[in-house]
């Protein structure tokens, strides 16, 4: 009785040999050259799995990926196991490697002073018919990693859920957060609210390290901030 060919998709592999698995664990830093090019085809052939066929194709040409983006569909097809569909995939992943390199990183704003979070914020929720509330958080350089709005419609009308902030927080791991709301009646006096959320935030971010720097309130042409008027 003939056995059945073994397959070596990379689902059928030990968790351990597993690179999509690898990844999600370790982190994508943790996997060789191979076993990335292996997640883009996910299978092998008969012979081969599929880290062991990514391994041969790496070879051909040095070990090298630039290299590897010159192949040309048709050369990628010379393996055994890569057809049409693979080729595509290996294609297209390393041209976008070869436009990420192109581009010029992303200059993140260093906030320097409350003055730098009203310039930041101001065209997000300065002229405003409605409230809405905004979490800025920075890296330990003081530079901004993201702005997320928290809710919309006024603090007092939303629950603020200040689990979800520190949760975010940690995802994009930041050091620090600085709280944005506008006013669009014009008065830059803050609310019990205002303060009573502040408070709740601060208290929360010093068991995580996270560090409430500021509060502003914004309106159209001014802002008032809770670190400049010392009341943080």
């Amino acid at each position: 009785m003939q056995e059945k060919p073994t397959s070596f998709s990379i689902k059928h592999w030990s968790q351990d040999d597993q690179p999509r698995e690898k990844l999600r664990d370790k982190g994508k830093a943790t996997l060789s050259d191979a076993e990335l090019v292996a997640i883009l085809i996910g299978s092998g052939n008969k012979e081969e799995s599929a880290v062991e066929l990514s391994k041969r194709i790496l070879a051909s040409v040095g070990n090298n990926l630039n290299e590897l983006g010159k192949l040309s569909l048709k050369q990628l097809m010379d393996f055994k196991g890569i057809g049409e569909a693979k080729a595509i995939t290996i294609a297209a992943a390393m041209e976008l490697g070869r436009r990420r390199r192109g581009e010029e990183a992303l200059e993140r704003k260093k906030i320097t002073s409350s003055i730098s979070v009203f310039e930041l914020m101001q065209p997000v929720i300065g002229e405003l018919p409605h409230e809405e509330f905004w979490i800025v958080y920075l890296n330990n350089s003081n530079k901004v990693i993201q702005k997320q709005q928290l809710s919309k419609g006024g603090i007092t009308g939303t629950l603020v859920d200040v689990r979800l902030v520190m949760k975010n927080a940690l995802e994009l791991g930041a050091t620090g957060l600085i709280l944005a709301h506008n006013h669009p009646s014009g008065t830059l006096k803050p609310s019990e609210a205002d303060k009573q959320l502040t408070q709740k935030l601060k208290y929360a971010g010093e068991s995580l390290d996270i560090k409430v720097l500021d509060h502003l309130i914004i309106t159209e042409k001014a802002y008032f901030s809770f670190a400049d008027e010392n009341i943080l």
